[in-house]
């Protein structure tokens, strides 16, 4: 199968199993490289059904402190985007067999060049690109070569977004769409923000693929409210900041996934 098949099969296969889909984040290279792939492989073993992998950058402006603090331990480290393509084909290697999108920002991607970047995540095993700072005005070149490799291009889309907005994204991303739950950035809140379920259906009358959700959520609790709303649910900062916490940052990340698989299939 290719990336965008292997994605949607995921996808599919939860929706069998009557539950949403979990996608967890995780940095690449936090708190070392070594110990970033044992926690990936980790979260695979313990539930997770597609894997969002992030590559440092300097300036991630979609993300609060907490995976702000886990890429800049990684770039302090020399982890580049290179680097990152590198893990995933030891990702691979190791046995892992989940859906990989490669979560990062534009810059990085266009100083590697944008159809190199792809190329070489391709080759190494990634499914797919969510790059947070890429307008669709701006998003034809990386969109073409992503089909070109039937990988996808996941574009991401706010609640604030107006109807014209909506429609231009549910259009143009692949793969899934990724729904940000809240206007802002990152980070587990003690509370999810009301009228979700309003979004996501004014988002589901003209979307074509999956919908999956991020930002916020960072308990079973929430994962279940989610999941009972998009497709997908994706959790980042609750478990970077589980692993960076813990003397054994693998088992503690595993830990975490586990419980909110649960939550997903109460």
């Amino acid at each position: 199968m290719n990336g965008l098949e292997r994605i949607a099969a995921a996808f599919a296969s939860a929706k069998e199993e009557g539950r949403a889909a979990l996608m967890p984040y995780f940095t690449l290279g936090y708190p070392d490289p070594n110990t970033s792939l044992e926690i990936v492989e980790s979260i695979a073993q313990a539930g997770a059904d597609l894997i969002e992998l992030g590559f440092p950058f300097s300036d991630p402006l979609a993300d609060g402190p907490t995976i702000q603090h886990s890429t800049q331990a990684a770039l302090e480290q020399g982890v580049d985007a290179a680097q990152c393509v590198e893990m995933v084909a030891e990702l691979r290697a190791r046995g892992v067999r989940q859906p990989f999108m490669l979560m990062g920002y534009v810059n990085p991607i266009m100083a590697f060049g944008a159809e190199r970047f792809v190329t070489v995540a391709t080759a190494a095993g990634a499914d797919g690109l969510i790059v947070p700072d890429l307008p669709p005005e701006e998003g034809a070149e990386i969109e073409m070569v992503c089909e070109a490799r039937e990988r996808a291009l996941v574009y991401l889309l706010a609640p604030t977004s107006p109807p014209e907005r909506v429609k231009l994204l549910a259009s143009r991303t692949t793969g899934f769409l990724y729904l940000v739950s809240l206007a802002g950035v990152t980070g587990a809140r003690d509370a999810l923000p009301p009228h979700l379920d309003d979004f996501v259906q004014r988002v589901r009358a003209v979307a074509r693929t999956p919908l999956a959700m991020g930002f916020g959520i960072s308990t079973p609790e929430q994962a279940r409210a989610v999941g009972q709303l998009a497709d997908g649910v994706i959790v980042g900062s609750a478990l970077v900041k589980a692993a960076g916490q813990s003397d054994d940052p693998a088992q503690a990340a595993a830990e975490f996934v586990r419980r909110l698989r649960e939550g997903l299939e109460r």
